[in-house]
């Protein structure tokens, strides 16, 4: 089992880690958040019910979606809001990596509940229908939140980056 988890280490964790860090914009964080995805994984077993992608991709976002909910992330975010860091922050490679594509600076700006279709849709390469289920919305609304949030990085975008999120 220990070759077999490493060699799914290897070949999901890059991607985990952009998702995770599209949610919680700090890469520490998400570097956890995919640590703590594997162990519960390992943990678990895993049972051949479908894609382990999208297993783990849905491990992710959940885990994800704790920490936003957590005592710890709030805290976080009241000290960064009563004592601002001087100076610039250290910026590690992935941040300056997302950054420098205005895409991913232009969907790392939208709220998570219009950031969250976006990456699940084009990143994910998920349904329609299955963000709904995931999210626990009705089609619609992701249908809505979908067209919204392009709405929001138009102005963001040039005219080729555009063009990549247009589509539906």
């Amino acid at each position: 089992m220990d070759g077999i988890l490493e060699q799914i280490i290897d070949e999901h964790a890059e991607h985990l880690l952009r998702l995770a860090y599209f949610y919680v914009k700090n890469r520490q964080t998400a570097e956890d958040i995919v640590q703590e995805v594997f162990i519960k994984f390992s943990q678990r077993g895993y049972e051949e019910r479908g894609q382990l992608r999208a297993y783990l991709s849905t491990l992710t976002i959940n885990q994800s979606k704790d920490y936003l909910k957590s005592w710890h992330y709030k805290k976080i975010l009241i000290q960064e809001k009563l004592f601002p860091m001087q100076g610039g922050k250290q910026r590690d490679e992935l941040v300056a990596a997302e950054e420098r594509s205005q895409i991913g600076a232009a969907i790392l700006k939208l709220s998570l509940t219009y950031r969250e279709p976006i990456i699940l849709y084009y990143f994910e390469e998920m349904k329609i229908r299955d963000i709904a289920q995931l999210l626990g919305v009705a089609e619609n609304t992701v249908k809505t939140r979908l067209k919204r949030a392009r709405e929001a990085l138009k102005p963001h975008l040039k005219q080729g980056e555009w063009e990549v999120l247009r589509h539906e």
